[in-house]
């Protein structure tokens, strides 16, 4: 099951994919694309108990979500319905890409580099070589950079590992990523994938699936 989405300014776009066997029973007879609200899902997902059983359920060509919840001892059942949206496409714009630098890091690490970095200007540059990757800011009040060079620790908070075909450089809003690292309590890994003038790719890999999120670069004149 995949989950996408898209900020209103079409920047940034999330994509959540949930592995099938990961659910104690999931059945689709055929593929089906629903337009969910977000925001009134995550209304109706709040109803139900940390301990309860959520099941998801549409009909074919169906006009609602249905949501049911079970409470852990079967003691409690609610259901309600989510009136569905109608979708411009089935599919956002998500391409297959080769990208010419792959870092993985601790998912931690990154997201500090980026609340650190935030206190000095809301742009940061992310250019890696085969060498090292460097994450650098400058603003009105200065500037500043951190350095982070590949190590096979056997630990997952601290192994760094870079991949780089060709140097890259790129400028990027930090208001965007700080957000997307919040998924950093999902893995202890972030893999960032980089090439000129295409998105940056933010990948999450957790038991149940993926998260992965993109951004589009802010060219010279908006950095």
């Amino acid at each position: 099951m995949t989950i996408q989405a898209m900020d209103a300014s079409h920047v940034a776009l999330v994509v959540l994919s949930l592995r099938s066997e990961k659910f104690e029973e999931y059945r689709c007879d055929r593929p089906q694309t629903l337009g969910i609200s977000i925001g009134n899902l995550s209304k109706l997902v709040k109803v139900a108990g940390n301990d309860d059983s959520i099941s998801l359920r549409a009909d074919d060509e169906a006009r609602v979500l249905i949501l049911t919840f079970r409470g852990k001892n079967s003691e409690r059942t609610s259901e309600f319905q989510l009136n569905l949206l109608t979708l411009e496409s089935e599919h956002l714009g998500v391409i297959d890409q080769e990208y010419v630098a792959e870092i993985t890091m601790p998912s931690l690490e990154f997201g500090r580099i980026c609340r650190e970095l935030a206190q000095i200007t809301d742009t940061i540059t992310i250019a890696a070589d085969k060498e090292i990757v460097n994450f650098a800011v400058s603003g009105d009040i200065g500037s500043g950079s951190v350095a982070i060079k590949p190590n096979d620790s056997d630990k997952p908070d601290e192994k760094c590992i870079i991949k780089v075909s060709e140097l890259v450089s790129m400028n990027f809003a930090l208001r965007y990523l700080n957000l997307f690292n919040k998924a950093s309590m999902l893995s202890n890994e972030v893999s960032i994938s980089l090439s000129p003038e295409v998105p940056i790719s933010l990948q999450y890999e957790f038991e149940l699936g993926e998260l992965r999120y993109y951004l589009a670069p802010k060219i010279a004149e908006d950095a």
